[in-house]
Formats: structure tokens, C-alpha cells, sequence
């Protein structure tokens, strides 16, 4: 791999020479501009305004451009001049945690190789302390004609450099978050932390740029003269859902397509969260016991049905004077045979047409007993 820049790594007294070499590379598809009509090249020519012509390179300088709109020339002496250290020194001024570094600062990320067999050991010793105290290096390097601020860590075999925005860089996520008060609830939570574990880990060396790899079918296919691979069908607006029902269809095809049963994606949705609606009053409840049975058998017996259906359903408070006077009936029959027979025996001397009489009497009172308990008995098995 081609270096970039040549330097080398102060640390403390020991001095590491080394070669920066770039770690990344862009895979993207870039393309030139053309004339429409005819196809030819669209290009940038540099030409001064003043002469209204076309300049080398040579010819052209540097210059800051005042508030006024005025140019203020720039040489590269008087950039020679400058107290800058680290032109060509990468200088490692702390050791810190890496988590003391926010991912907001990083950038562009470099492998610093070891210039010669000198910088081997010097090399092996920074890579073997970095790694055994668990720490990043921060340095300051120049690149580029500014000023830079890296962090060098410890990757396989290799020291990377990785280039750090100063702080007064990164902006303040002033107006970013929701400026409303939102409650989460525990259940939505939960949710969220099933989905995340559905989902799983991922190995990133199966991440592709899909864009890309269409991009590129659509160029061969041009250059081959063919008619380029039409677009998939656009997918159908989404369903809007509130949060529960979003998090749970998702948890639900993620687990389907963990396991091969579903499809690989959840369905697409615009989640919304649907106010709440308000509860409507509770009822008065409906009055019950004796004016529901009344306000029924009033009905049936508005209808014309026979009051006898009515009485089938006794309330319990209806049953209990029923036994109390089925047990009166039976004790009152009792009674009677007992003064019917005492009164058989002493009154030997009254006439036939007395005992007549008081078969009668005692006949009629036992007749009368029995057609009582026998009604309080039906009412009974009705009620029953």
C-alpha cells in the first residue's frame, strides 16, 4: 500500500519513524458529466478573472478571502513559519480509556507502519503497551497543511491512527431531541428489549452495499446494449399502527424470520401513537330482586297467562313462611287425632247422632289440614 506521509511518532524521548498509509477505501460509483447532445466531457477549466484565460497550476497560489471580498495572498514562506511541531511528527501527548473518546470525533482512520528496520522494537513496544494498559494514545499530528488531533489504538498486529475532530468541532444537539414531554411504558420497553434480542448480533463482513451492486448491473447492462433491470415494485403505504402493535408485529417477524418460518422482514408501518379515547360514564345499575319479579309477573299476567306460572319462581324469602305453616298443618292434624280419640273413649254415653256429628267435625278438620299441607307441599317442590 502507497504511504501518504512520512514522520514520525514522539513518544516521550523514544522516536518511532513511520509511514501513513490510508486504512479505508471508497467503493462508490463516480461519474463524469457529458454534453446531452453529443456526449462529450464537461470540464472545469481554472481561469483568471482578470485576463479572462486560462492558468497552470503553477501560476496558482494561495489567499484568504476577507469579509470585505478582498484577497489576501498567502505564501507558502509564510506557512514555513509557523510554530507548528508536528509537521512532520505524530506527538502523543496522554493516554486515556477509549471510552473517554466520543464516536462523534472520529474520522478518517490510518495504519502506521513501521519506516525501516530501526522502528521495528520501538514500534512492537508501543503496540504491546497500548494493548496491555487497555488505553488509547491521543497526538497531535499536520496533514494537509492543518493541524490535526488523532487517537492511535491497537489493532491485530497493526497501530491505527484515527483522526479526531477538536472538540469545538463537534456541535451541540441543541434542538434535536423531542422538546415534548413523552412517558414510556415499562410494557413498551420490554417490547423494544425483545425485539433487540430477536434480532440478535450480526457478523458486519455480510453487510453489502446493495445500492451499489444495482448500480453497477445497470452500467453492464447499458454497455452491453441491454435494456437495464426494471425497479422492484414500490411497496404499499403503510399501515398505520400505534407503538404496542408495531413493536409486536416486528417481534413477531423477526422471530419468524430467526427461524426460517416467516418473512425475513416486518412489515413496513408508520407508527403513530392513536390518542387515547375517553372512557364513557359509568351506568347506573339496573335495580334488582322483588321489582324486577314484580314488574315480570306483572308483564306475564298482562299477557294473559295464568297467575299459577307466576308463582313458580318464589323468592327464598316467599319459602320460608310456606314450611312454617306446613309444619303448623302437620302439627294441627297431629292434634286433631289425638282429641278425636280421647273423645271417642269418655263420651260412650252420648248419642250415635252426636258421634255422627263429631266424625263430621273431626273428618272436615282433617280434610282441611291435608289440602293445606298439600298446597304448601307443591309450593314447595315448585319453589325448590
Amino acid at each position: 500500500m502507497r504511504s501518504i506521509w512520512n514522520g514520525a511518532i514522539s513518544f516521550g524521548l523514544v522516536s518511532i519513524p513511520v509511514k501513513l498509509i490510508n486504512a479505508t477505501e471508497s467503493h462508490s460509483v463516480s461519474f463524469r458529466q457529458i454534453h446531452t447532445e453529443d456526449g462529450g466531457r464537461i470540464r472545469y477549466r481554472k481561469v483568471c478573472e482578470l485576463e479572462d484565460r486560462e492558468v497552470s497550476q503553477a501560476e496558482i497560489g494561495k489567499a484568504y478571502e476577507d469579509a470585505d471580498g478582498s484577497m489576501i495572498p498567502i505564501t507558502d514562506e509564510d506557512l514555513s513559519h509557523l510554530p507548528v511541531p508536528t509537521a512532520r511528527t505524530i506527538e502523543i501527548v496522554a493516554f486515556v480509556p477509549q471510552e473517554r473518546i466520543d464516536p462523534l470525533q472520529m474520522g478518517s482512520a490510518y495504519y502506521l507502519a513501521a519506516s525501516g528496520a530501526t522502528a521495528a522494537k520501538p514500534y512492537t513496544l508501543l503496540r504491546e503497551a497500548l494493548e496491555r494498559s487497555d488505553r488509547v494514545a491521543i497526538a497531535k499530528f499536520a496533514l494537509r497543511g492543518r493541524e490535526r488531533l488523532g487517537m492511535l489504538r491497537v489493532a491485530g498486529d497493526a497501530i491505527v491512527m484515527h483522526g479526531l475532530l477538536w472538540p469545538d468541532e463537534v456541535r451541540a444537539p441543541e434542538g434535536v431531541a423531542p422538546d415534548t414531554g413523552v412517558t414510556v411504558r415499562d410494557q413498551e420497553l420490554d417490547l423494544a428489549d425483545a425485539l433487540m434480542d430477536t434480532l440478535g448480533e450480526i457478523d458486519l463482513d455480510d453487510l453489502h452495499d446493495e445500492y451499489r451492486e444495482a448500480l453497477e448491473e445497470v452500467i453492464a447492462a447499458k454497455a452491453a446494449g441491454e435494456a437495464p433491470p426494471q425497479a422492484p415494485a414500490e411497496a404499499a403505504p403503510g399501515k398505520v399502527l400505534d407503538l404496542m402493535a408495531a413493536l409486536e408485529s416486528s417481534v413477531r417477524a423477526a422471530r419468524g424470520a430467526r427461524d426460517g418460518e416467516g418473512a425475513g422482514r416486518a412489515e413496513e408501518a408508520e407508527v403513530r401513537t392513536l390518542p387515547q379515547r375517553e372512557r364513557p360514564a359509568r351506568r347506573t345499575p339496573k335495580e334488582t330482586g322483588g321489582k324486577k319479579s314484580t314488574s315480570t309477573a306483572a308483564r306475564k299476567t298482562a299477557a294473559g297467562k295464568p297467575e299459577s306460572s307466576t308463582a313458580r319462581k318464589p323468592t327464598a324469602k316467599a319459602a320460608r313462611p310456606a314450611k312454617k305453616t306446613a309444619d303448623r298443618a302437620s302439627a294441627k292434624k297431629s292434634t286433631d287425632k289425638a282429641t278425636g280419640a280421647t273423645a271417642a273413649k269418655s263420651t260412650t254415653g252420648k248419642s250415635a247422632t252426636d258421634k255422627s256429628m263429631t266424625g263430621k267435625g273431626t273428618t272436615t278438620k282433617g280434610t282441611t289440614g291435608k289440602s293445606t299441607a298439600r298446597k304448601t307441599a307443591s309450593s314447595r317442590k315448585r319453589s325448590a
